[in-house]
């Protein structure tokens, strides 16, 4: 029997490193982890999806996504014809976006913060006055950037401040944090929820996702 051939697409800005600690029976499964590219001038997600859907050279496989990166692989799909969709502290349509979202999307607020800023944060890790809980938050930021090109910053937020699926696909799977503090789960609906999760609890509940992914990926639910 063949295995099943899984895509990983890591989070905002992140590299394949996001995915270390998940592991998934080489017996059953081949795993291939994606990589962010940097986009062209005024790139469409539509355009930039129909370019990431290439690197799949898998007929029927499985996509799961972190965070921005669920909402490529549901964009992916377009080209694709995936035999699963599963998407980790993400969301389904823009209806799960935090009010915070939809704000910026009206008065374009993102546009305003330097997107150097999003690639300095991970320095700031050791500062004493942040307190142990937050300079680990940053020491993991900064281990998992993978790209730190102001293009692609700039372009990644505006894509995924501007997002206009407002429909959901009920065929997706989606894992998320009760916890989640960017995606707030109580807009949430049809999900596998995991009990203090939080948005980076693909590591720091990675024991929980390796034990139950597998039959996710089979079966499409909790066994």
């Amino acid at each position: 029997m063949s295995r099943i051939p899984v895509y990983f697409v890591p989070g905002l800005g992140a590299n394949k490193l996001i995915f270390e600690y998940i592991t998934l029976p080489e017996k059953d499964f081949e795993c291939i982890y994606l990589e962010w590219e940097i986009p062209e001038n005024n790139e469409s997600l539509y355009a930039y999806a129909a370019r990431m859907a290439k690197m799949v050279i898998h007929e029927n496989p499985v996509l799961i996504g972190v965070s921005l990166g669920g909402l490529m692989v549901q964009e992916m799909a377009q080209f694709l014809k995936p035999e699963k969709i599963i998407i980790i502290s993400s969301a389904r349509s823009n209806k799960d976006f935090p009010t915070i979202f939809k704000f910026s999307k009206v008065t374009k607020l993102h546009k305003l913060v330097p997107a150097s800023l999003f690639i300095k944060m991970g320095s700031l890790s050791g500062f004493q006055y942040f307190g142990k809980k937050i300079n680990e938050r940053l020491r993991l930021y900064n281990k998992y950037l993978g790209i730190r090109d102001t293009r692609y910053w700039r372009w990644a937020i505006d894509r995924l401040i501007m997002w206009d699926r407002e429909k959901p696909d009920d065929t997706v799977i989606h894992i998320h944090g009760l916890r989640d503090e960017v995606f707030p789960a109580k807009r949430m609906k049809n999900i596998i929820p995991i009990e203090d999760g939080t948005h980076v609890m693909l590591v720091i509940r990675h024991k929980w996702l390796t034990a139950n992914l597998p039959n996710i990926i089979k079966y499409g639910k909790v066994v």
